[in-house]
């Protein structure tokens, strides 16, 4: 009997490949092992103490030259796309030697298709697709403070709100009460963005599923193109977070452009105690 053979849900071990974006990271597993991933699995290789933690896992499916990707936060609840989840999945791609250094390549998400781009080992470049505003600067009240905020979707959803100062204090204290409220059917992402000059802007995030995160592609995005359409910042940006800076441009219809960075945590196989 082969260790990784999975019969009727029994298996004896997961092998697994871990990877960061700007702190932001992920567990790759494949995707034929998508049977025995639950929800109740999934939180648990989540888990920093019970499993091997992550701020989500990425689930692979590779079959006759096309690349699909399902993206899970920690709490077992599925993302519709991530940026820094997408140049992850390329960066696996491209070290199973299924992708090569600057080709041009398609990945299919939940939040439609993404073209992606391996400029080195260490830096990929993904399309992100058409950044959709929805509103302009909306009155949200929580816990007696009163924001304005512009939602736009990337394939997923975001609240974006500009302010003089913002700290991960104000993302962890204001962002789990927003990302939850009535007005957003389907929960939200949420940015606190300071704008720097015309291409350069800080954010601090908390990410639907997962809570406060050090870096999240999309959003970055998301923060980018607020600052784009509200005329503070010009069509190329520099997004600083508290785990790296990633560059995002948009052209005249606002089609967004994602550059950053991606390293290899390492590799190993996740044991059927870990579900125990």
């Amino acid at each position: 009997m082969g260790k990784r053979r999975i019969k009727s849900l029994q298996f004896l071990s997961i092998p697994f490949v871990k990877y960061h974006g700007l702190g932001n990271d992920y567990i790759v597993i494949d995707g034929k092992y998508c049977d025995v991933l639950n929800g109740q699995n999934i939180v648990r290789i989540c888990d920093v103490h019970f499993g091997i933690g992550g701020d989500g896992i990425l689930l692979a499916d590779v079959k006759n030259g096309k690349f699909s990707v399902k993206i899970f936060n920690p709490d077992a609840s599925q993302a519709e796309k991530s940026g820094n989840g997408l140049r992850i999945f390329s960066r696996y791609l491209f070290d199973k030697n299924l992708v090569k250094q600057n080709e041009i390549f398609s990945i299919f998400t939940l939040g439609g298709e993404v073209k992606s781009t391996i400029i080195d080992k260490n830096l990929v470049k993904v399309e992100m697709g058409k950044v959709s505003i929805l509103s302009i600067n909306e009155k949200i009240s929580v816990l007696n403070r009163e924001f304005l905020f512009c939602e736009a979707n990337v394939g997923n959803p975001h609240c974006v709100i500009v302010l003089d100062e913002i700290s991960c204090e104000i993302a962890q204290k204001y962002g789990k009460i927003i990302e939850t409220d009535k007005r957003f059917v389907n929960r939200t992402n949420v940015q606190f963005m300071k704008i720097i000059d015309k291409n350069n802007v800080e954010i601090e995030i908390w990410e639907r599923g997962a809570g406060y995160t050090l870096a999240s592609g999309s959003s970055s995005t998301a923060a980018a193109a607020v600052a784009y359409k509200l005329g503070l910042c010009e069509n190329e940006i520099c997004v600083k977070m508290a785990g790296g800076t990633l560059k995002i441009s948009f052209d005249e219809n606002f089609f967004a452009t994602m550059s950053g960075a991606v390293q290899k945590i390492g590799f190993g196989e996740i044991d059927i105690e870990c579900f125990a």
